[in-house]
């Protein structure tokens, strides 16, 4: 019987793992039960789906900044190809397929063309370190938003046309049509972004992430973070992993980015959206949940996302505090007083636990003896 039972026994991380996907599961059952009571107000009802983005995003960049130990700022890029690539296949495809299906359709689209960026921009990229490689990745994201917003798309009898000086100048015949307008976006993308999909996508991107971390290879991206020169030392391939877990990071984020696209009636890559902020705010929640704590980043990018709702008298401040709390959370785990600070105070908390011990064991030893 102890043997049988044995075999049925869940190992830590698959414990681990399964507590994550139930508090999204009874998150999501709460939100449900509130909506069907009408306990919610149509403010927060409209918060969900971008509650939902914000988690995939927060828990995809922890890949690459916590897990792989590389800061990147171009999050908002790659969030930026996944949701234009996404939005311009579903624009050009709608009514002539399911509903579902297309956005099934545009959301592998939009992770595989995030992907492959996250390839090209990491081979080059990912040879840098430290503050370098921020500035790069930064770079990309503003460079990708300032092409789409020089970029125009139409299609008309003869097929597509391409410019990147104005919509007139793609000569398009009367049965034409302009896709994606320059700054003006991509407008009457199809609303099928609802909060059960960003709920699903959310588990999906932490099964992805999850089992990654506790695979083989997360064991060897983890050493590759740790120690770089030991672990090329020991035969792991130093570009072969980084690039794997860059461009799953980033396929994850193109995959948030459809969501972003298919929740809007009009997509524009404005600042606001996919600029040098929402990189940074990205980085915050990763940061103030944790650095390569999962569980910490989807809880810092609810509350995060939630408390400026909640207090809107200080949503003029919003940024600034982000600033501050970002700034705080970097000098307390990379200034080298506070890492002395930490590593005494853990020598006396877990010495003094120690001393403890042994002198509870000295006291239960001499009264064995005096009985």
């Amino acid at each position: 019987m102890d043997k049988t039972n044995s075999k049925f026994k869940l190992s830590k991380t698959t414990k681990s793992n399964l507590i994550t996907y139930l508090i999204v599961i009874i998150a999501y059952l709460t939100v449900q039960l509130l909506l069907a009571g009408g306990h919610m107000s149509s403010l927060m009802e409209g918060l969900l789906v971008p509650l939902c983005i914000y988690v995939i995003l927060a828990v995809s960049l922890n890949l690459t900044v916590g897990i792989l130990g590389e800061l990147s700022l171009g999050h908002a890029g790659f969030m930026c190809v996944g949701a234009f690539s996404g939005a311009f296949f579903s624009k050009c495809t709608q009514g002539s397929m399911p509903d579902m299906l297309r956005f099934l359709l545009a959301l592998i689209i939009g992770a595989v063309v995030a992907g492959v960026f996250g390839i090209l921009i990491g081979i080059p990229v990912l040879r840098l370190k430290g503050d370098y490689l921020a500035i790069v990745t930064l770079a990309f994201g503003e460079i990708i938003k300032n092409l789409v917003n020089v970029l125009y798309i139409g299609r008309d009898s003869d097929g597509f046309h391409f410019s990147m000086k104005d919509s007139i100048s793609l000569h398009l015949k009367e049965d034409g049509e302009v896709l994606v307008n320059g700054a003006q976006g991509i407008t009457g993308t199809p609303h099928d972004s609802s909060f059960t999909i960003g709920v699903l996508l959310i588990l999906l991107a932490l099964f992805i992430i999850l089992n990654l971390i506790h695979s083989r290879d997360g064991r060897a991206i983890m050493a590759i973070r740790d120690n770089r020169i030991a672990a090329e030392s020991v035969g792991i391939n130093i570009t072969k992993y980084k690039l794997m877990a860059f461009s799953i990071s980033a396929a994850i984020a193109g995959v948030g980015g459809v969501l972003y696209a298919h929740n809007l009636s009009t997509l524009t890559a404005q600042p606001k959206n996919f600029g040098y902020n929402m990189s940074i705010m990205i980085l915050v929640y990763v940061v103030l949940g944790g650095i390569g704590n999962i569980r910490g980043s989807i809880i810092a990018a609810v509350l995060l996302t939630l408390l400026p709702e909640l207090l809107r008298g200080l949503s003029d401040y919003r940024m600034l505090i982000y600033a501050v709390v970002l700034i705080a959370m970097m000098l307390l785990n990379w200034s080298p007083k506070a890492i002395e600070w930490k590593e005494r105070f853990r020598e006396t908390y877990f010495s003094g636990r120690k001393t403890g011990k042994s002198e509870t064991a000295q006291v239960s030893q001499t009264g064995k003896g005096v009985k």
